[in-house]
């Protein structure tokens, strides 16, 4: 069983073995979490997410998979990029959009299993430009990492202020 554990703080600054990125579809950087593990990991994360375009998705990376890269100068091995879906209030889309968001934490995994990764920080995917209610992401991301079972001693979920570490530790209580 996966450890589950909280931190309040900046994803960019984890030493761990995987560093999950919500990234969009192009890979290429952008805001928030994803500029920022851009940033401070440096051009060779840029130049790794370069290639997969120029290789094995030209047409960028689906929604619920994920993809991993060097860390750059993150003090991490490998950064895992991970498209999380955008938020719909429409019951019915909510209800397909939520297996999704649910794939971006399994894949996620998967794929730092196949690494070799033992532990993995993850952002609080969708819940910022792409606007998922923060309960709802906490619940689908526990729930997930909980049931998966691999050979992944730690996920960290890494909150940014302490209204997201608050909804993430009362959903961990449950």
């Amino acid at each position: 069983m996966v450890a589950v554990t909280l931190v309040l703080g900046d994803i960019t600054e984890q030493q761990v073995d995987a560093v999950v990125n919500a990234a969009n579809s192009e890979l290429l950087g952008g805001g928030g979490v994803d500029g920022a593990i851009h940033r401070r990991g440096g051009p060779a994360i840029l130049a790794e997410c370069r290639r997969l375009r120029d290789t094995e998705y030209p047409r960028g990376l689906p929604t619920g998979a994920a993809v991993a890269t060097t860390a750059g100068e993150l003090p991490a091995r490998w950064v895992i990029h991970t498209v999380g879906p955008v938020w719909s209030a429409r019951g019915d889309r909510a209800a397909q959009l939520a297996p999704l968001l649910a794939s971006c934490y399994s894949e996620s995994l998967r794929v730092a299993a196949g690494l070799g990764a033992r532990t993995v920080a993850f952002p609080a995917v969708s819940t910022g430009v792409y606007r998922w209610p923060m309960d709802d992401a906490a619940r689908i991301a526990i729930e997930t990492v909980r049931e998966y079972s691999a050979d992944i001693d730690e996920a960290r979920f890494v909150l940014f202020d302490s209204a997201a570490y608050d909804v993430f530790a009362e959903r961990l209580a449950r």
